[in-house]
């Protein structure tokens, strides 16, 4: 087991003089805070002794319902005793892995990938075989040349992990055109689908796309989060198995948790029945919109030529990539101390791969907030450059101050 790059920055970025673009933390000042309040109190007082006590590995069988609902949204069809609740689709990921990997199976990712799974793969000692996307997401012929490179090998892969929608840390979007494809590829190989899906619904047109599972049900297991659409404080997230699969993984929560909250269940379940939740949803989408439009007009103005970025249409994320001879692990720590955060490609790679990439978080600080921290990075862009030009590959040694961020850097 490694430390996150992400999690690593939090005591940096966490001070108020910093400007963080690093941390993928929801924005929460749109919710009702304070009707919320009044159902909690209201739940603890009618049904706390249900609510305080053990409950189900399962989950509860309103909130499995509710699930449903919300995954038909994206065209998913799932019986609620096939969806298992988890601490977090982090633990449903974890359970997966656990059920499905022995030390040395391979599982195919997305090159970046999302470094809590990574993490995950990593301490069931899997290994991870990264694959090309592109500006449509996760490419099929790179697919395809990945599987037959590890059949050559004799390798075991046990399932391709992907983020079809507003994909963390790339912000693209698997391409519809794409996705009956890359469902076909898997199945001829007899490999799994880890559908990784916390995004889904924050489209910023309001546009949702079909979810891998309404394709193919009985080749992929479906992961979903209240954590982007609710309140992430409270993780409550889900698979959704195939019905034979479904038992393994209660059986694998019981062990690693006993049971998920059942208080922090009733809330969201609560929160479901008498909210507005799809309104709550699209005001989310406003909201994280004008956040992604205020850091695309600041990389615009600011940037120094070289620099190139995805455009998200959704999520949380834009991926940057900066010019030949800057190793962005290398200059995070000069970013900290001109007070702005963001994460090192390399931290959503396996292989250690992305030394020109940075990770751009837009969910969290105001617009305005923003728009100065993307000045500040430029600044200290520009200086590596001139490093650059002035000494060569040589500059990065030279440099000066610490080289690992630290909450006294700032």
């Amino acid at each position: 087991m490694t430390a996150s790059e992400v999690r690593a920055l939090f005591a940096v970025a966490s001070r108020p003089e910093v400007v963080s673009l690093a941390g993928g933390m929801p924005n929460l000042a749109a919710l009702p805070l304070d009707s919320i309040a009044g159902e909690v109190a209201g739940l603890i007082t009618g049904e706390g002794l249900v609510a305080l006590q053990y409950g189900s590995a399962h989950g509860v069988p309103a909130l499995r319902e509710q699930i449903c609902d919300v995954m038909a949204l994206e065209g998913v069809s799932g019986h609620p005793d096939d969806i298992v609740v988890t601490v977090g689709s982090q633990m449903a990921l974890d359970i997966v892995t656990r059920i499905f990997c022995d030390p040395g199976d391979v599982v195919i990712a997305e090159g970046p990938s999302y470094v809590g799974a990574l993490g995950t793969f990593a301490s069931y000692q899997a290994q991870v075989v990264h694959v090309e996307m592109d500006s449509e997401g996760l490419v099929p012929d790179a697919l395809r040349q990945a599987l037959a490179a590890a059949a050559s090998q004799g390798q075991r892969v046990k399932f391709l992990y992907t983020i079809p929608n507003f994909h963390n840390p790339a912000g693209v979007t698997l391409a519809v055109s794409r996705r009956a494809e890359i469902l076909e590829i898997c199945r001829q190989a007899g490999v799994l689908v880890i559908e990784d899906n916390p995004y889904g619904l924050l489209g910023f047109d309001g546009q949702t796309y079909p979810a891998l599972r309404s394709m193919d049900p009985d080749n992929v297991i479906y992961l979903g989060s209240f954590s982007k659409t609710f309140a992430s404080g409270l993780r409550v997230g889900w698979a959704l198995a195939p019905h034979a699969v479904r038992e393994k993984l209660v059986l694998a929560a019981e062990a690693a948790a006993l049971c998920p909250p059942t208080l922090n269940q009733m809330i969201v379940s609560r929160y479901m029945a008498t909210h507005d939740w799809k309104g709550q949803i699209k005001s989310f989408q406003q909201m994280y919109r004008e956040r992604r439009d205020a850091l695309l007009s600041g990389l615009e103005q600011h940037m120094p030529a070289g620099c190139t970025w995805t455009k998200p249409e959704g999520g949380f994320f834009v991926w940057m990539t900066v010019p030949e001879g800057i190793d962005t692990k290398a200059m995070q720590p000069r970013a900290v101390t001109a007070r702005v955060a963001y994460v090192p490609g390399t931290g959503f790679y396996a292989d250690r791969f992305g030394t020109r990439q940075m990770r751009l978080s837009f969910c969290y600080p105001t617009p305005e907030r923003i728009r100065e921290g993307v000045r500040r990075l430029a600044v200290v862009l520009e200086q590596e450059l001139e490093l650059y030009r002035t000494f060569g590959p040589a500059a990065r040694r030279i440099t000066s101050g610490p080289q690992t961020p630290s909450p006294d850097t700032a």
